[in-house]
């Protein structure tokens, strides 16, 4: 097989996945379950993370005249972005209508959606970086609406649309700016042009167009009022998806950015960074205080831990980049199993949305009761979970590289999210107020896809807690590819 078709094989993979869903689901009949092309759209995207393991053979390199890369740094964006995609369509299996007709839409814009930010996490093409980009967010733009019979779900799909295409503006006003001022998009190329310009005043502003981009697709401050929103007006399982994926390629992207095209550029960044991390978790936490919602308190808390994950390479330590992308990977699995839990409480057209509406889950339902306790253990940074060990290793490389006050903020930051995760455990594991009747509440049903969903997240959080080495070498090792 071609070398180049090999360094683009996942994507390649999940894109035939997603063909292939839209042709099967054009030709049944149209009233006809739709439920059933889970069973094109998992095996595909377990094919594509097989395929990205299978990478590791290859020797790092470009391909398509220096557009794509492959590396150990792609090739663990890529296991991780396939994992989570696999998990949400598994939750998505048994929590959308069975009745639904748009089911076979929803398997395609996922896959499509994650070929997209499989192949911005290996882009080093700026061209490529906002193609890939493109195909990530217009499918999540239409995922964020699926809930059409609601107000709030074309609302959110709207809000999403209008400010991403804003921010999308400002990264390829800043690449064009990187053209003028280096002749060439390609990242190594800028870099070497770059390090040896005698004027940086085009290439500085073209940063901060770019950094404009991708703080907002992690949902950093002051970039942050999207998310709110769209996370209460989009069902659950795209919540789930939206609050990790998408983010793991942005912020493979911002490593790319800051630490591959232009490091020379680091007394400049390093501060505003310094600066975004401290508002992002205060502003999330502070905000999240107040929210009676739960995916509203649950987006003001992903705000947060941007921030937490800013830290680890707001510093000059070295280990920043390995510490990022074990964070990343940890945020992914908690985050990914609260929401699944979430949604089997609160139901897919979320009847029970408030805080108040989770009392007494742990009477109803003790095992789903002791999940979201479990999750809401691990985002505090609790030992034996992987939130302890990936804020741990994010505020030591923060303390490590000399933003020692980034890591105070942040401890105190983390104390602060303990109040509203344990406001939210204790109202869990609560009796349910008298008069209310135990048979009127309705007990949720786990089934077998969501279950399984269930137990890959529960295994990750835990494994990531308990022996985290593995991941944290595979994390080194991303970090030294990319440096």
């Amino acid at each position: 097989m071609n070398t180049d078709l090999l360094r683009i094989l996942p994507e390649v993979v999940l894109v035939v996945a997603g063909i292939l869903v839209m042709l099967i689901d054009a030709a049944l009949p149209p009233r006809a379950q739709r439920r059933g092309l889970i069973w094109v759209a998992a095996p595909g995207t377990m094919l594509a993370l097989w395929v990205s393991l299978i990478q590791l053979r290859l020797d790092p390199g470009t391909a398509f005249f220096g557009a794509v890369e492959t590396s150990p740094f792609t090739i663990f964006f890529h296991v991780l972005i396939c994992g989570i995609v696999l998990v949400a369509l598994l939750l998505a299996y048994d929590t959308l209508p069975r009745d639904s007709h748009h089911q076979g839409e929803f398997y395609a814009l996922v896959l499509f959606g994650a070929s997209g930010m499989c192949l911005l996490t290996g882009a080093v093409e700026l061209l490529v970086v906002f193609i890939a980009l493109e195909i990530s967010s217009i499918s999540t733009y239409i995922l964020a609406g699926y809930r059409k019979h609601t107000g709030k779900g074309p609302e959110a799909a709207i809000k999403y649309f209008l400010l991403g295409s804003f921010a999308t503006g400002f990264l390829l006003y800043g690449i064009a700016l990187l053209f003028g001022a280096t002749g060439t998009t390609q990242i190594y190329e800028i870099a070497r042009k770059a390090a040896s310009a005698q004027n940086h005043t085009f290439i500085v502003l073209a940063l901060m167009l770019m950094l404009v981009g991708i703080l907002f697709k992690v949902s950093a401050a002051p970039f942050h009022v999207w998310t709110p929103d769209v996370y209460e007006g989009a069902p659950s399982p795209v919540v789930a998806l939206l609050s990790t994926a998408p983010k793991a390629a942005a912020f493979a992207l911002l490593l790319r950015v800051l630490y591959e095209m232009l490091p020379d550029l680091r007394s400049l960044w390093m501060p505003l960074l310094w600066v975004v991390a401290a508002a992002s978790m205060t502003i999330g936490n502070l905000a999240a205080l107040r929210q009676q919602n739960v995916k509203r308190m649950l987006a003001y808390s992903s705000i947060a831990h941007a921030g937490y994950l800013l830290a680890a390479f707001a510093g000059l330590a070295s280990n920043g980049i390995a510490a990022a992308a074990f964070y990343i990977a940890a945020y992914a699995a908690m985050n990914v199993g609260i929401f699944a839990v979430v949604t089997l409480i609160s139901g897919y057209d979320e009847h029970l949305p408030l805080v108040a509406d989770f009392r007494g889950v742990m009477y109803r339902s003790p095992l789903l009761g002791s999940l979201l306790i479990f999750f809401l253990i691990s985002l505090i940074g609790i030992p034996f979970t992987g939130g302890f060990f990936g804020k741990f290793y994010s505020f030591s490389a923060a303390v490590g590289g000399g933003a020692v006050i980034l890591a105070i903020i942040g401890l105190l930051n983390s104390g602060v999210a303990a109040a509203y995760y344990l406001r939210l455990a204790v109202t869990v594991a609560q009796k349910p107020e008298n008069g209310m009747s135990q048979a009127a509440l309705p007990v949720p049903q786990i089934g077998v896809a969501v279950g399984a969903a269930l137990l890959f997240t529960v295994g990750a959080t835990l494994w990531l807690g308990i022996a985290p080495e593995p991941i944290l070498r595979a994390a080194e090792n991303a970090a030294h590819a990319l440096q």
